[in-house]
């Protein structure tokens, strides 16, 4: 409807005169009624696209579907915009009707980026950022929105820690930083730092701030890399209603080669002769593995006036995972108001609440004693000649060898719950002091409640041994945030431009946890609810601890001309983790940044649309240590004294007045380039980081009475190039995009305490003999594999080569002898410790991504492929069911094993004396290149939507992990055993046990837009 706007006073005249025009032809002409549809280049309506009669201040906008009606002459020139498209005229002749399609704008120039405390253009940008934008989050269904980054942005590296529904993802930025601290990076949501993520579909885009000058606003946080989460919000207009669902159905990527009944008799009677058959042939992977499904279900209300605008959505998610009695649900509501109160000040609220509910099974348990196989282990394996159930009922249990649970059994029978409530809110106050200063205060309140639930029963060794153990745990984080801040945009003239940014945070975060526990119960029907009914309790455990964090930051961007960029961070940072003499730190970055596509000598040069050079260096922190390790601690201890319990205390930890944060410095140099009109885009960046004082637990002499104190010693390095690629193709009916990143880090330790190496273990308590696994060397990656190389086996009239405990026979495993006498280079000719040596590591040499989106005529067809090239694989897996040493199962891999009629093999004979230890015949290439994705979509015309009353119906058919291509012959080379939190995270990267393996999808799904 034609918007007439008339001052308020003098009301009366000016409708006087208005009636006078209007009954004037000679000074108004004959108007007319204009109306159409709009829609976009992909054939989609566009509610809310403004339309505006040139010249003046009259317009309307389009409603749900995308329909408008407008008062005009003949001669009129209509004017219609949109953010994010091109915008068009149409003068208007002498038809009533005109359907406009609006073509997507291909300049990202002025493009919209999240950064620390703020947002700014991505011309203006003078640090490294990627952005990933809200149809690349949803483009498959994912239980956690970081899964969705994996290949979209460079310089990130997402990989599932298993395919456990649920389970955690490990996120690196540019390699980790550090040896024993996490290396995970900031999350920063809707401005609460340290928040936890929404659903997929409630984010509007997402950020990944990666070089000092990004992430030093930060602080002692920011040293891992930030990821920016931004979560939709309500736009002016009419209600909009989103509906969005869709059903996956999931497969075991990969089956591992197994041993039948009838090989594995052969294999075992070649040492056990009088192995007697059980008479079953069982395919125990088909007993633990099943078809899962995920339902996804997303709803969402928004809309708004000039002074409010709100965004409401619900969400259900449910995995049934592919291992049986595994599962995986969330609900999840999201709400964003926000309020304009006057003309300066205005409100706001995010608001997140959602419940998990996790039901797992045990994959990699493999902690020595009876029974220590989780259900993966112990499917690989359990005896194939074996049933499942006895006559009895009863289930069958290991004939020989070691006495592992009945892989159905610890499939079905042992119970762990998880449940988790978490209530994140931010509100925030926006105060326009004047035109240029504006104040912006938060107060964020989170609090994450877990319940963990165990039950295991008498079916299974562990329990049988104890008379059924249940245990309940729970955990309670609280996390207080308040920012404040100020913003001082300065421009003295149109080539100088200042940006003030000062302000205060305060964080306090609470950890309180709790643990009983009982065995020895009467029934096993009473599950962990019922602990007093055990004849046995548990001593139960309580802990508390409470971290502050207070902080002053400012920042400064100066812009010359909108040619010359400068930007200044720094951050204050004080924690109470740390030693009082060291309980603040300074964490200062500064970047330059040139547009020299704005010089003169550049202006003729009109295939190159922007070219923009880039430079920062700074420092950031981890916050590397949990609270209180600076001080000297006490632990409980316990006695007898006269038959009675006494308990007492103990000192344990020597204090450290002088720990300190691990600082990292990192220096990088990019360019941002666009061609040909932007339709190619190129960003590329070279960085190096150097992390000191990195945290060690360093011996002590025992005269002092402990064993060892936490101290700072260290540096490790990343350094590497990432590029990126984004072009598009064509622009016709058929719109074609490409997406292209890859990258390649490499890590390196440049200090040890004392220079000495620092040997450690990563495999499974049960597989003896493995010891020392990795190594932190000098010179190497971080968690390096250390071990013997290996030589294929021993013929007949070879000279074996002497050593204790090393086979020298023929079939035998044959190691390489590389260590020297003194002063001498040729081997000693004894295999022993010291023939060890680095073979191999973890961390890929790149990755990368490859995306392509086409759409034509209402159709859309995406294809991504996701890679990781040139990490090695340490396989506990194979190495315990190919060693060939014991009466558990093997791949058919020992069908090649060296026998007296098969010598032309690198696979050793059965022997039941063989020691397991790590050599490189237990290494693998780890690369892959994975079809991440690819779905066919097709999205209704408008003039069928028009008839059922709604804005945007799409329908589409996708497929997730369907194809894989690698050289691993484990279940999926994406492996991540034993890498939880801490120290781990870095040191164990590449190892598999046992873990559980991820699925392969097929998804049918549904948009609606009403």
């Amino acid at each position: 409807m034609q918007k007439l706007l008339i001052p308020k006073r003098k009301g009366f005249l000016w409708v006087f005169i208005l009636m006078l025009l209007l009954s004037s032809e000679s000074i108004l002409a004959q108007s007319k009624t204009v109306s159409g549809t709009v829609t976009s280049d992909t054939g989609e309506t566009m509610p809310g696209v403004s339309i505006l009669l040139k010249g003046t201040t009259v317009g309307t906008t389009t409603d749900l579907d995308g329909k408008y009606s407008i008062n005009a002459n003949a001669g009129d020139v209509l004017v219609f915009s949109f953010i994010g498209m091109e915008t068009k005229e149409i003068s208007i002749t002498s038809s009533n009707t005109y359907d406009v399609v609006l073509a997507t704008d291909i300049s990202q120039l002025d493009e919209v980026v999240v950064v620390g405390y703020g947002t700014t253009k991505k011309s203006d940008l003078t640090g490294s950022v990627s952005s990933v934008k809200a149809a690349e989050l949803t483009a498959f269904p994912v239980a956690n929105a970081t899964q969705a980054l994996q290949g979209r942005a460079a310089g990130v590296s997402v990989t599932s820690n298993n395919g456990d529904p649920g389970g955690a993802l490990k996120v690196r930025i540019r390699g980790g930083n550090s040896i024993n601290a996490s290396s995970d990076p900031l999350y920063v949501v809707d401005g609460f730092i340290g928040g936890s993520l929404p659903a997929p579909e409630d984010i509007q885009s997402i950020e990944v701030l990666k070089d000092a000058s990004a992430t030093a606003i930060y602080g002692s946080r920011g040293a891992n890399g930030v990821i920016m989460v931004t979560t939709k919000r309500g736009k002016t207009g009419k209600a909009k209603v989103d509906f969005n669902t869709s059903y996956s159905s999931q497969e075991v990527i990969n089956r591992i080669d197994l041993l039948n009944a009838d090989q594995f008799l052969d294999y075992t009677r070649e040492v056990i002769p009088n192995y007697v058959d059980n008479g079953a042939d069982t395919d125990w992977q088909d007993q633990i593995f099943r078809t899962g499904g995920i339902q996804n279900y997303q709803v969402s209300v928004s809309g708004g006036s000039d002074a409010v605008n709100y965004y409401v959505s619900g969400s259900y998610f449910d995995q049934k995972g592919i291992i049986k009695n595994s599962s995986f649900d969330r609900y999840a509501i999201t709400s964003n108001l926000n309020v304009k109160v006057s003309d300066k000040i205005s409100l706001g609220v995010n608001l997140l609440a959602r419940r998990t509910g996790r039901d797992g099974v045990v994959t990699q348990e493999g902690s020595g004693g009876a029974g220590g196989a989780g259900v993966v282990g112990s499917a690989l394996r359990f005896m194939p000649d074996l049933p499942v159930r006895n006559e009895d009922g009863t289930f069958t249990l290991a004939s020989i060898g070691d006495p592992i649970d009945n892989p159905f059994a610890v499939a079905t029978e042992r119970e762990q719950e998880t449940i988790g409530d978490l209530l994140q809110s931010n509100f925030y106050l926006n105060f326009d002091i004047t035109k240029n200063l504006t104040f912006k205060s938060t107060l964020g309140f989170r609090v994450d409640n877990n319940r963990t639930g165990t039950f295991i029963p008498t079916t299974l060794y562990a329990g049988a041994n104890v008379g059924g153990d249940a245990t309940i745990s729970s955990s309670k984080n609280t996390d207080l945030i308040s920012e404040n801040y100020f913003t001082y945009n300065l421009e003295l003239n149109p080539k100088h431009k200042f940006n003030f940014l000062a302000g205060y945070s305060f964080q306090k975060s609470d950890d309180t946890n709790y643990s009983a526990g009982a065995q020895s119960f009467i029934t096993n029907s009473v599950s962990y609810w019922n602990l007093q009914g055990g004849a046995v309790q548990k001593i139960p455990s309580s802990n508390f601890a409470e971290t502050q964090i207070q902080s002053v930051f400012g920042r400064v961007n100066y812009s010359f001309n909108d040619k010359y960029l400068f930007t200044v961070n720094a951050r204050y940072d004080g924690s109470s983790n740390f030693s009082k003499n060291n309980k603040y730190a300074f964490f200062p970055s500064g970047a330059i940044a040139w547009n020299m596509k704005d010089e003169g000598f550049m202006k003729d040069v009109n295939f190159i649309s922007d070219f923009k050079w880039r430079a920062s260096y700074g420092l950031t922190g981890n916050q590397a240590i949990g609270p209180y390790q600076t001080l000297a601690r006490f632990s409980n201890s316990y006695t007898i004294i006269d038959g009675v319990a006494v308990n007492a205390v103990r000192p344990t930890t020597v204090a450290n007045d002088d720990l300190t944060w691990e600082t990292t410095r990192q220096f990088d140099i990019g360019a941002d380039m666009s061609f040909f009109n932007s339709r190619v885009n190129v960003t590329l960046d070279y960085y190096r980081s150097v992390t000191s004082d990195l945290l060690f637990s360093v011996p002590l002499p025992s005269y002092t009475g402990y064993s060892s104190q936490l101290q700072n010693l260290g540096k490790v390095e990343n350094k590497g190039v990432e590029f990126t690629l984004n072009t598009i193709n064509t622009t016709g009916e058929l719109k074609w995009n490409t997406s292209f990143n890859i990258s390649n880090n490499k890590n390196k330790v440049l200090e040890l305490p004392d220079g000495n190496d620092i040997f450690y273990g990563s495999g499974p308590g049960h597989l003896i003999g493995l010891g020392q696994t990795q190594v932190l060397r000098v010179g190497e990656p971080v968690g390096s594999f250390f071990g013997w190389i290996y030589d294929g086996v021993y013929q007949e009239g070879d000279d074996f080569i002497p050593g204790g405990g090393f086979e020298q026979v023929a079939g035998g495993e044959k190691f390489r002898d590389i260590s020297t006498n003194a002063g001498d280079n040729v081997p000693n000719g004894t295999l022993n410790a010291a023939d060890r040596t680095v073979i191999g590591n973890g961390q890929p040499k790149f990755i990368w991504g490859l995306n392509n989106d086409f759409n034509f005529k209402g159709f859309d067809l995406n294809i991504f492929f996701q890679a990781s090239q040139g990490n090695t694989i340490l396989s506990y897996s194979l190495l315990e069911i190919e060693t060939l040493s014991g009466s558990n199962n093997s791949t058919t891999v020992a069908l090649d094993r060296w026998t007296p009629e098969n010598t032309d093999t690198n696979v050793p004979k059965r022997s039941l004396q063989r020691s397991q230890r790590v050599s490189t015949r237990w290494l693998f290439d780890g690369s892959y290149v994975r079809l991440k994705n690819i779905s066919l979509g097709y999205t209704l015309p408008s003039s069928v939507l028009q008839k059922l009353s709604i804005s945007k119906a799409r329908f589409y058919v996708s497929a997730q992990n369907i194809l894989t291509f690698t050289d691993y012959r484990g279940y999926d080379p994406e492996v991540n055993y034993n890498s939880g939190g801490g120290a781990a995270s870095n040191r164990n990267l590449g190892l598999d046990y046992a873990s559980y393996p991820n699925a392969k999808s097929y998804t049918v799904g549904l948009n609606l837009s009403f």
